[in-house]
């Protein structure tokens, strides 16, 4: 992984154009490590068919933006690689023309090539009783990480918020946190009485022992007093799974998408749940819906006697 990000910062080093993009969205859009990386690993491989067919980006064709799409299609890249890398190619070619490098933005005359969309992956009642089942929290990263279950399943937040999740953005009296979404949105997300009880064991009993007399402004820490990672995060979803002999793969985004499809299920309505889990657009939104039509089609064939 190391080898492979300095060959990627060598290549955008090169290119001043592609240089200065990644630059912009690191310090005025605040754009996260991973999605950075996700951009200049799609930039790259543009560059390198510009490289190879001789093209200049500033003077490119729709014909040729067409023909290396055709070709990331022939390599078999998924419709979604390739979408995202239309997106991308769109942003770039947007700030080219902010900063009067080219004169227009072909990529707005480029559609992002149609995807089915999978519905999302959540926990059914049965599965998420088993989650939280009543067990011993013996040691202290057990109270931390029945916590990150709590907090993922009750709050919605992405597992990018949990991580950044500061003890000063938490409002203890009103149950609400302040978090800072994608684009530096900040929204406020809420919490109930079983996070609360864990959070309040967590920062009592489990957060001094993680700190072992050292200071950290945020909220969940690991060894040497660290914030923890995405990968962290997930590795212990995967432990507290197998503890409890769940058979479900649990991810961060699984309990995001249980928390919205079971607020849509009791009765919330849609522009709602879309300002709880920060979603720009209601379309992103939309796709919980689904669940819950595919809920209702399927309670319907299985009791309907006459269909």
């Amino acid at each position: 992984m190391k080898e492979e990000k300095k060959e990627i910062q060598e290549f955008i080093n090169k290119n001043s154009h592609v240089n200065k993009y990644i630059k912009y969205l690191k310090n005025e859009r605040n754009y996260s490590e991973n999605t950075l990386l996700a951009y200049e690993k799609e930039l790259i491989k543009f560059q390198t068919f510009l490289k190879e067919e001789k093209i200049k980006e500033t003077a490119i064709t729709k014909e040729q933006i067409r023909c290396f799409l055709k070709q990331l299609d022939q390599q078999k890249q998924k419709k979604s690689t390739i979408s995202h890398v239309v997106s991308v190619l769109r942003s770039y070619y947007d700030y080219l023309l902010r900063e009067d490098i080219i004169k227009e933005n072909i990529m707005h005359q480029i559609k992002n090539p149609k995807i089915s969309k999978k519905l999302p992956n959540f926990l059914s009642t049965m599965e998420l009783e088993e989650l939280f089942q009543k067990r011993e929290l013996k040691t202290p990263y057990d109270i931390r990480n029945r916590l990150i279950i709590e907090l993922l399943y009750a709050t919605g937040m992405r597992v990018s918020e949990l991580i950044n999740l500061k003890l000063k953005d938490i409002q203890k009296e009103e149950k609400i946190i302040k978090t800072m979404g994608k684009g530096t949105k900040e929204r406020i997300v809420y919490y109930g009485e079983y996070a609360e009880e864990m959070l309040k064991k967590y920062i009592t009993d489990a957060r001094p022992f993680l700190l072992d007399g050292k200071e950290s402004e945020y909220l969940l820490v690991g060894k040497n007093t660290t914030k923890l990672t995405r990968q962290r995060i997930r590795g212990i979803l995967e432990e507290e799974v197998q503890k409890v002999g769940l058979q479900h793969h649990i991810s961060p985004h699984v309990l995001r998408h249980t928390f919205a499809t079971q607020l849509l299920n009791n009765g919330a309505d849609i522009r709602s749940v879309q300002e709880l889990l920060g979603h720009a657009n209601l379309s992103t939104t939309q796709i919980y819906t689904h669940i819950t039509s595919e809920q209702l089609r399927k309670v319907y064939r299985d009791n309907m006697p006459r269909k």
